[in-house]
């Protein structure tokens, strides 16, 4: 995976092969399946190349349907569903081996004025407060370090606590350096980094956690809408939760603010937890 944020800007920068038709390459990993968050981030990355530069995402709702192979390239096309003059609609496909594996719809909108309101941001430690993942797991015998530098260097990732009683954990993460100013890089990371811990906070209740040997987990649905400018490279808190688990399925909520309040998107995943 992605070392550094150059390196993560460099995975979510797809090949254009045909008009609507893009090609993203995979990263060097160990990891069985290709990561969610990346297919999602650059099923964005394709959709948006598509709309008018004056017009940003809103919203987008997805399946993941197969999983990814990381050893070949993934091909997204992309259908230009419709074009109003405040709205914008895409859908976009990923492929690998000539079946679909993920499939995203994405809604544009034009930058206007009204009503504002949200959420509270929840009280909870600064990121100086919260545990550093990377720190903790550096601790002599932990057998994850070394999975996390490989896989996740580029993020920064600081646990603030889980909130009794119930299904909630919440994080602060970031880039770990800089990112472009281009405002699509900055979405396209979210939707990366949105795949992260989410779905773990439906086992929280049972001491369980998305690597323990006694359950499967995988994700099947995904959606996030945006709401308010932000930046990637800047601390967001990921407040999570889980109002439900049942049949085999449980679903995660989450919402995202910048350090000083702003409540800049919120995520919702449906996935697996299967007892083994």
């Amino acid at each position: 995976m992605p070392a550094t944020a150059d390196e993560l800007v460099a995975l979510l920068d797809l090949e254009t092969i045909d008009l609507n038709l893009f090609r993203g390459q995979q990263p060097n990993t160990t990891m069985q399946r290709v990561f969610g968050g990346q297919v999602a981030a650059q099923a964005l990355v394709a959709a948006t190349r598509t709309v008018p530069d004056d017009m940003a995402v809103h919203s987008l709702h997805s399946y993941f349907m197969r999983p990814g192979d990381t050893s070949v390239p993934i091909v997204y096309d992309v259908e230009r569903v419709r074009d109003g003059r405040s709205f914008t609609t895409r859908r976009a496909l990923a492929r690998q081996h000539g079946r679909p594996i993920y499939a995203m719809t994405a809604s544009y909108q034009r930058v206007e004025e009204g009503f504002d309101h949200q959420d509270p941001m929840p009280e909870v430690p600064s990121p100086a407060e919260s545990t550093d993942i990377a720190a903790a797991l550096s601790k002599p015998g932990s057998e994850h370090r070394q999975e996390w530098l490989r896989e996740w260097a580029a993020l920064e990732l600081r646990h603030a606590g889980n909130p009794t009683p119930g299904a909630r954990s919440r994080y602060w993460v970031k880039t770990a350096q800089e990112l472009p100013d281009q405002r699509l890089v900055h979405e396209a990371v979210l939707t990366y980094l949105s795949d992260m811990t989410l779905i773990g906070v439906a086992l929280v209740p049972y001491g369980r956690t998305p690597s323990s040997p006694d359950v499967q987990v995988a994700s099947l649905d995904h959606t996030i809408w945006f709401h308010r400018p932000f930046r990637a490279d800047e601390w967001l808190l990921y407040d999570q939760s889980s109002p439900s688990a049942s049949g085999a399925r449980g679903l995660a909520l989450g919402r995202l603010f910048t350090e000083d309040g702003r409540l800049v998107a919120t995520v919702a995943q449906e996935g697996l937890i299967r007892p083994r």
